[in-house]
C-alpha cells in the first residue's frame, strides 16, 4: 500500500533549491563564515552536475538554466 502520496521533485531539484538558498543567506553574513557557507553551496551542485555529466549534457549550461529558473520561481512558490 502507497504510506505516502506527496511528490518529491528529482534530478537534483532539492540540491539546487538548497544551494540557492545558502548562496543567498551566505550574502548576508560578514567575514570568513560567507566563505565556508558559499563553498557549501557549491558543493550541493556537485549532484545535479553529475547527473548532467552521466546523461551526456552540457553541464554548465544545464546548470545555468537550474540557477536562473530557481532563482525566477523562488522558495515555497508550486510552479
Amino acid at each position: 500500500s502507497l504510506q505516502n502520496d506527496s511528490v518529491v521533485a528529482g534530478g537534483g531539484a532539492i540540491e539546487m533549491e538548497l544551494s540557492r538558498y545558502l548562496r543567498d543567506y551566505s550574502r548576508t553574513i560578514p567575514g570568513k563564515q560567507q566563505l565556508l557557507i558559499g563553498a557549501y553551496a557549491k558543493a550541493l551542485e556537485i549532484i545535479p552536475r553529475q547527473l548532467c555529466d552521466n546523461a551526456g549534457f552540457d553541464a554548465t549550461n544545464i546548470l545555468n538554466k537550474l540557477r536562473a529558473k530557481h532563482a525566477q520561481v523562488g522558495p515555497g512558490s508550486t510552479d
